[in-house]
């Protein structure tokens, strides 16, 4: 995918342009620290995987990844985030006002570039990602701090906050080609299902991994009062005493404790029941992928299946 992502780094960087240097300047700040890339990867793979090779693939993949950006601006900001991909970010460097106006020009771009494709099938799905995503973020605030969300309320919001976005890029992928509907769909329930995993890991990694591997600030989901799989699920098998302990630090987003938390969550195998459950969501990914042809990018989606539980970072 070297050649391919290039090609995409290039319309990232043309597109980014703005005669205004602020907008230029925090843009590039926070695209050029990189990522793993995996949304605008799946836009790709499943394109070449159904045998479609038009530019219009490396320019639907630069939009999901501004809409990723976007997100990312909005959300350091709700969540008061000071380090992103070991960086600081672009709240704590320039200011929230600055940030949350950029994430819009980010947004405003992917339309613009979405519109230049002339599919409006495409505009329907990237419409309907962007609307969803939005209300995912705001059933996570709705959940900030209580301890009593059921873990179907919590799996809603990984739908909708982050597996939307995956499950639209496969999607686009199909759409680009053409594919019956059948496929389409397919190709949809695998990004589904992989965002599912990769944020079901993403919230065990924070009870499991350290600041310098991760890029963010081990924990970082207690201060912000998410009670996330692992805590549920410690509450659920702890002690009286543990649970309460888990429940005063969500309602409070307290760190203080992160140490002994920790050990609940370790102690009571909640790491291994949520890297399970994203296991599950991958074993569900990897039976999508049947319908495509043979192809390294059928077989590159596949390895996506397994690397998206088994990392630590």
């Amino acid at each position: 995918m070297a050649a391919e992502m290039r090609e995409v780094d290039r319309v990232i960087q043309d597109r980014l342009r703005s005669d205004v240097a602020l907008v230029n300047q925090i843009s590039h700040y926070i695209i050029s620290a990189g990522g793993k890339r995996i949304r605008p990867r799946l836009v790709l793979l499943f394109a070449n995987a159904l045998s479609f090779e038009g530019p219009e693939r490396h320019t639907l993949a630069a939009v999901v990844e501004f809409i990723h950006t976007a997100t990312l601006l909005h959300d350091d900001v709700v969540d008061e985030s000071s380090l992103r991909r070991g960086r600081q970010t672009a709240n704590a460097l320039f200011g929230n006002a600055a940030s949350v106006l950029v994430g819009d020009f980010l947004y405003s771009r992917a339309f613009q570039m979405m519109v230049s494709v002339d599919r409006m099938r495409i505009l329907e799905v990237l419409a309907d990602a962007t609307n969803v995503i939005a209300e995912g973020e705001v059933l996570q605030l709705m959940n900030m701090h209580d301890p009593d969300i059921s873990v179907e309320d919590y799996l809603r919001v990984i739908r909708y906050k982050t597996a939307k976005l995956f499950e639209a890029s496969a999607r686009l992928g199909a759409v680009l080609a053409h594919a019956q509907p059948a496929l389409e769909e397919a190709c949809a329930a695998y990004g589904r299902s992989l965002g599912t995993a990769f944020q079901l890991v993403d919230d065990l990694l924070d009870y499991e991994g350290d600041t310098h591997a991760l890029g963010k600030n081990v924990g970082d989901d207690l201060r912000e009062g998410k009670p996330t799989l692992p805590l549920l699920v410690a509450m659920e098998r702890g002690s009286e005493e543990e649970r309460a302990v888990i429940r005063h630090a969500i309602e409070h987003g307290e760190e203080a404790r992160l140490a002994e938390i920790v050990a609940i969550v370790r102690r009571t195998g909640a790491l291994e029941v949520t890297r399970e459950a994203a296991r599950a969501e991958a074993d569900k990914a990897r039976a999508c992928l049947h319908q495509l042809p043979a192809s390294t990018h059928r077989e590159a989606l596949l390895h996506l299946c397994v690397q998206s539980v088994d990392r630590s970072s």
